[in-house]
Parts: C-alpha cells; structure tokens; sequence
C-alpha cells in the first residue's frame, strides 16, 4: 500500500518548513524538506549600502543568532579593509556569542527538545514535575541574555561591537561579577548534561561528514579552517569545496561540499573538536562513556549539553583573563577589495563574503547559513530513519520524524508553527 505524508508547519522549531513523504510498502519513494519561508533577500539588500551598515543589516536574519551574525558581518568587513583589531575586543566579542551560545542551547534543550523525550507536548506541559528543570533552564537563559546586553549593549541585535573594535567597553566590576555568576551556574550546565546524557535516543546511525571550524588551540567559535573527517581548507577558498543550488519545494537553498551532504552544529563540532573542551566537558564525555565520534543526529542534543557546559568555563576563563582598558576602534580607510568570514553560530558554521569598491559600498554579498547547509542531511537522515518506524501508527512516525528534526535544533527564521498534517 502506498501513501503520502505531509507536515506543515513543523512544531518547536525556529521557523515554517514542510516534509512530504510518499511510502510503498516499506520503501520511501519521496522525501523532501523545504523552508516555506518567503524569500528576504538579505543579500540583495546589501548591495549599494556602505560597509560599516552590513553588521546592523544581516544581524536581522535572525533573532536567534543575531549576535553570531553581527560578528560574522564585522570580521567579513575587517578581512576586506585589513583592519586588526585588539586581543581585548576579540574576548569581548566571543563573551557575545558564547553568551548567545548559551542562552540558545539552554532554549532548545529544555523548551523545544526535552519534551519529546518526557512525554510532554510542549514545555507548557513540563508542569511541577520539572519545575526544577524549567527554573534551571530560566537561569542559564537570563546568564547569557545578560553576558550579551552588558557587553553587547542590548541582548538582541548588539550595537556596542562595530568594525575596527567596541564602542563601549565593560567595567571591570562588570566581568568580575559576572566570573562569579558563571562559577555559580556551572552546577544548572552540569546538570543539565547529566539530564541529557541519561535520555533515551533511538538506535540510529548514518555515516555523513561532519563540518566545522578548527583553529588548533580552542574550541571554535570566530575563527579557524573548516574541517571534516576527510577534509580541511581555509575560509577563503570555500567556494571550491562548497556549492549552493536550490529546489522547487524550497525556498531555502540547500549546501553540498563536492555533491555530498554533511551536517553542521554542535555534534561536528564535538567530533572534530572534543580534545579543546574544558576539563569539566572532557569528564561528562568520560562519565557517559560515549564513543566518539558520534554518528547518530539524535546526539546533537547530548552534544550542545556539553558545550553549555565548556561555554560557561570558556567565559570564566576570558573574565579571568580581561584587565579592562578603554580603547577607541580602528579606522576604517575604503579600498576595492573583498572580505571572507567563517564563524560558528549556535547550529553550525555561518559565512559572511563581501566585495567592496573603493568608497566602501557592498557590491556583493553571500551569506551561507548553517540550517541550509544541514537540510540535505536533515532530509537524508530522515529518508534512512523512515523504515524503522513504518510500522507504527500515523500519529508515532510522525512524532518521530519531528523528533529527529528537532534534533538538529534548525533555525528557518524564528517564529513557532503548530502543525498540521495531511494524509494522502
């Protein structure tokens, strides 16, 4: 017997998609997952506008990883103009987006994933039962919401880091209260990653590359070459390995690296990068007896637990570091040139590249962001995980391809959808 399975407007996560499955018998004949979005054109928008705008522009891509896009665009424009800036103001800008870092993990992990694995349907229902879970959840939010409007300068689209360096530069009483702040939340991301760590997965593994940055030093955030398995190239020759192409169900472009799938996120950068996690991280990898590297997309969520907890180590360890100074940002001297940034946001690898003339207006812009380049995978994972669940009831497949999809903690745009679904 054949049928057709569509969900639209898949719950808990960020954003309108669509998958439509057509099933004979046992085998999948169809599976496509699109964005539904309407299209924004961001990078058209830049076009003509100076340099120095692009930051406040492309930071409106997202609500969730503004922060992480904000920086990308910076970079992007500093590489082209040549411009250096302090070790101070790269701290300062990581504290950004590891605070983002945290306060996106900390959403997803308990509001949008840990339902489906306590029979909730939603956080709303989490009810008594987890109120410790959910106040815990709250605290680790408000920290990063905090590290990111102190330093930022409002904890949605940052306005205090801009080309050449920040506008407005902490107090040292600022980033020695919030060292004190972040050794006391180190017991909620402990135990947030125990939680995690004894949630039951479904047995499920398909072998993909995995895509990340790697500086060789610490675990990736702003800079470094991307790496997989089987590869590693700098940011700037991104285009030879990395091609967009778009289909008809999507208005999301989809990512291949030389015609392939491969995800990005937390679980890559875990599997290429779990040597430079803190010494806590290190020990939750030890204490759950996991075998890296990890093949099974179910663990992304496993593996953003771990990196809320390096997260909070890593921002203890930079305000240990910073002696505060005030200082005033680079000039900007225009030039004819173009300017490539690869960063990390929350859900993966974010790429920023801009051409520039010689009165510093964006002539060209390509913005490549992480959700794009796992839907293939997410699409494929959900192909090869279909028949293990074929035989369950209309109601269960479809929990548990949301469940997988949630797994990889996409972002679309950032709005939540109920869902609803036809059966053909």
């Amino acid at each position: 017997m054949s049928k057709t399975i569509k969900l639209e407007h898949i719950t808990k996560i960020e954003g309108h998609a669509n998958l439509t499955l057509s099933i004979d018998g046992n085998e999948v004949k169809r599976c496509e997952l699109g964005a539904i979005e309407g299209s924004r054109y961001f990078e058209g928008l830049l076009k003509g506008r100076k340099c120095y705008e692009a930051p406040e522009l492309t930071s409106r891509i997202c609500g969730i990883c503004s922060c992480i896009h904000t920086m990308c665009s910076i970079q992007a424009v500093e590489n082209a103009l040549g411009i250096k800036v302090s070790e101070q103001t790269k701290m300062l800008r990581e504290l950004i987006v590891l605070g983002e870092r945290i306060r996106s993990h900390a959403t997803h992990l308990y509001f949008l994933a840990l339902p489906d694995y306590v029979g909730a349907e939603s956080a709303l229902a989490l009810g008594p039962k987890f109120k410790n879970d959910v106040l815990r959840a709250l605290r680790l939010t408000k920290l990063g919401n905090d590290i990111i409007s102190t330093i930022g300068g409002r904890d949605m689209h940052p306005v205090s880091a801009q080309v050449g360096g920040m506008l407005k530069i902490p107090e040292q009483e600022q980033i020695d209260n919030f060292r004190r702040r972040l050794q006391d939340a180190q017991a909620d991301a402990a135990a947030t990653a125990r939680l995690f760590t004894k949630l039951k997965c479904p047995k499920f593994e398909n072998e993909t590359e995995y895509f990340s940055l790697q500086d060789g030093s610490t675990y990736p955030t702003l800079y470094g070459s991307l790496v997989s398995q089987s590869s590693k190239f700098k940011k700037d020759d991104y285009l030879k390995y990395l091609e967009e192409y778009h289909e008809p169900y999507s208005t999301a472009n989809f990512v291949v690296k030389k015609d392939k799938r491969y995800m990005v996120g937390a679980l890559a950068r875990l599997n290429n990068n779990y040597k430079f996690l803190s010494k806590n991280a290190k020990k939750l990898l030890t204490d759950a007896k996991v075998k890296l590297p990890i093949m099974n997309p179910f663990m992304n969520n496993f593996a953003q637990a771990v990196e809320l907890v390096h997260s909070i180590d890593r921002c203890m360890e930079i305000c240990r570091k910073l002696k505060v100074q005030e200082e005033t940002p680079a000039e900007m001297k225009f030039r004819k040139s173009r300017g490539i940034a690869v960063t990390e946001a929350p859900r993966g690898i974010l790429i920023h590249d801009y051409e520039i003339n010689e009165k510093g207006d964006i002539t060209k812009a390509n913005i490549i962001t992480p959700t794009c380049q796992s839907l293939l995978n997410m699409q494929e994972d959900i192909r090869a995980f279909l028949p293990s669940v074929i035989k369950l009831g209309d109601k269960k497949i479809v929990f548990e391809i949301e469940k997988l999809i949630r797994a990889y903690d996409p972002c679309f745009s950032c709005s939540v959808h109920f869902l609803k679904v036809n059966w053909v």
